[in-house]
């Protein structure tokens, strides 16, 4: 199986929902370590609880960007990793590192790419008057979150909404949705290519897959032996 290494420097809860979608073969590989660059990130119990291995590396201990990124790719590299999977990592990685791991890199982001890259995606959304949100899974690129985007799920906005109510809703297809990317990639299904994403040979749309119902596919998914 493909193995897999998880940045992490909260919470976890997508890894959260990345284990539960291995304990349930649905996932097509392997998480063969959880790093954080944080050593009370709650992420690390939960990959511990799992079985599966934690390591942290600290900014702390690195004079720059450069160097940590250099050690962090090396510790990745040593592991036979194909495949990292950011899931709340919060560092802004260097064009080398991002390079010498280019095509091998996903990440899941708050908002409906390209809008609202960066922080407070959700606050963003509300001030705007938006009436949907959502979640976009991307490759990474030298662009912060601005690689080619894979699959976006989408929420609506109520008058009532505050950024903690609209956080929780989005985060509930974040929990679909990146399991099931991170599956295509194990399958081969998935990969980067001329600057584009690509699916069982096909390239996507800028805004990723597009289907005439996303939740068939996403139960059809969830619902797989």
């Amino acid at each position: 199986m493909m193995k897999l290494v998880v940045l992490i420097s909260g919470n976890g809860s997508n890894l959260q929902a990345l284990i539960h979608a291995q304990q349930a073969g649905r996932l097509q590989g392997e998480i063969a370590a959880v790093i954080s660059n944080r050593d009370d990130a709650y992420g690390l119990q939960r990959a511990s609880e799992a079985g599966i291995a934690t390591r942290v590396i600290s900014g702390k201990d690195y004079a720059d960007r450069a160097a940590y990124d250099t050690a962090l790719g090396d510790a990745i590299a040593a592991l036979g990793a194909e495949l990292i999977v950011m899931a709340g990592f919060m560092r802004i990685l260097t064009p080398e590192f991002v390079q010498r791991f280019a095509g091998r890199m996903l990440n899941i982001h708050p908002s409906l790419l390209p809008k609202y890259q960066g922080m407070h995606t959700h606050q963003r959304a509300l001030e705007a008057g938006d009436t949907q949100h959502g979640a976009s899974v991307h490759f990474v690129t030298e662009e912060l979150d601005g690689g080619p985007v894979i699959l976006q799920a989408k929420v609506p906005v109520f008058a009532e909404d505050d950024a903690a109510s609209l956080a929780l809703r989005v985060q509930t297809q974040e929990h679909c949705i990146y399991p099931l990317v991170v599956s295509w990639f194990c399958r081969g299904r998935l990969r980067m290519q001329d600057g584009r994403a690509w699916l069982d040979d096909q390239p996507l749309p800028a805004a990723g897959y597009a289907s005439d119902d996303d939740d068939v596919v996403i139960q059809n998914y969830l619902q797989a032996e």
